[in-house]
């Protein structure tokens, strides 16, 4: 049976809720589903425009918008004459109330108070990278009041998915051939607190690993430094099926713009975690997302986050230019000139590109295992590296490669038989 298109913005919890909107609204294929992102104004602003891209390709579809931009600000897509209608992020769960609010005739907007969700609906678990890795999500929502963050107004309060569906769903995923699984959420870190005898993340990675045995590879996508407890710590260092990768939410390394984002952690806190996940796991490699520019960020301020991408050796960044969201304690504060963000912007990259190049550097001559992806002929290490492999090979096979050489900022490999 033929299943929308749908068009997926910003995060991998998007992307996971998008595999699912496909699933649920199988046989319309007469719908283009736009699943936006309200985290930054150019992700608002890059929505309208895959609106008017997609109204150009496909006249003859109707065009309808959710997520977070959807949830936030309705009526901005609601006025945009290519839209058929708007939907928001509790709706995407029902799968029931999906068809209905597609097959009316009007254009509606279905929006709920996200505020008064109490559960995330289970079945809302899966998206897939080919045929090798799948998005799972444990977790919505988020109880925290960042001074630069709407996307609690979009997710609503934190609520996780009950472990037993987790485990059932990705033992289901194992069975079909997935490598790997990654865990996702908005806050993957608060998991459990809502909860029946209130597990954490931690216990929840060691009921899959223990429960799905044949599972080769699990990772964990953005997590909050500060929640990273003893078990989760160990499970991070000592378990191999645990791939070496952390994302850690940093967005700053100075104190006083860390407090004044309502952070709950500080730069000591962070370069710490670092050391001690190096010194458990040395070839563990880090990620992080930093915003550049925040209000009342001065010169040594902002010097203070670049120093932080050289001490914790971070050579996977996401960088936001900051952009003030209306409704935030953020966007009413002292603003600095777009040009001042933009080169801020550019220089965190640069100091990441750096870190990453040296990484790179040092991974050439070493054995990595490669989960093989689409097309065959490159994939991601244990250590979310991307390497291009030397000859084809099965689709979601894991092989071990020797990293040759770097070619055009890429790492290349030998398979090894």
């Amino acid at each position: 049976m033929q299943k929308p298109e749908v068009i997926s913005m910003g995060c991998r919890l998007n992307l996971a809720e998008s595999n699912a909107l496909a699933e649920q609204l199988a046989g319309h294929d007469d719908i283009v589903i736009i699943n936006s992102c309200a985290v930054t104004n150019e992700s608002v602003r890059q929505t309208r425009q895959a609106i008017r891209q997609a109204h150009k390709r496909r006249p003859d579809a109707r065009v309808w918008v959710t997520g977070c931009a959807a949830q936030v600000e309705p009526e901005t897509f609601q006025n945009m004459p290519e839209v058929a209608g708007v939907f928001g992020n509790h709706e995407k769960q029902n799968a029931a109330l999906l068809r209905e609010i597609i097959e009316r005739p009007d254009r509606p907007v279905v929006v709920s108070d996200i505020m008064t969700i109490a559960q995330t609906a289970p079945h809302l678990v899966t998206a897939y990278s080919g045929k090798t890795r799948a998005f799972v999500e444990v977790q919505n929502g988020c109880d925290h009041r960042c001074t630069f963050c709407i996307i609690p107004y979009g997710r609503g309060n934190s609520r996780s998915v009950p472990a037993g569906s987790v485990i059932e769903h990705i033992q289901k995923l194992v069975d079909t051939g997935f490598q790997e699984v990654v865990l996702t959420g908005v806050d993957v870190t608060s998991y459990g607190h809502d909860l029946p005898a209130q597990p954490n993340l931690g216990s929840l990675v060691e009921r899959i690993l223990k429960l799905v045995p044949d599972l080769p590879r699990l990772r964990l996508s953005s997590i909050d430094g500060v929640e990273i407890d003893a078990r989760l710590f160990d499970l991070l260092t000592n378990e191999m099926r645990v791939m070496p990768h952390v994302h850690l939410s940093l967005q700053a390394g100075d104190n006083m713009i860390l407090k004044r984002m309502k952070r709950r952690h500080s730069r000591e806190l962070a370069i710490d975690l670092v050391a001690r996940l190096r010194a458990k796991r040395p070839d563990i490699a880090i990620g992080a997302d930093i915003i550049a520019g925040f209000p009342t960020e001065d010169d040594a301020m902002f010097t203070n986050s670049v120093d932080l991408v050289r001490q914790c050796n971070i050579v996977h960044g996401h960088i936001f230019p900051y952009s003030p969201k209306k409704g935030t304690p953020a966007a009413r504060m002292p603003q600095l000139p777009p040009q001042t963000i933009k080169s801020r912007a550019k220089a965190l990259r640069d100091a990441v590109a750096a870190e990453k190049a040296m990484w790179m550097k040092a991974l050439i001559g070493t054995v990595q295992n490669v989960a093989v992806e689409s097309g065959g002929l490159a994939g991601h290490a244990e250590n979310f590296a991307y390497l291009k492999l030397d000859k084809m090979m099965p689709e979601g096979r894991i092989v071990s490669a020797r990293v040759t050489h770097i070619q055009d900022e890429i790492l290349q490999a030998e398979v090894i038989e």
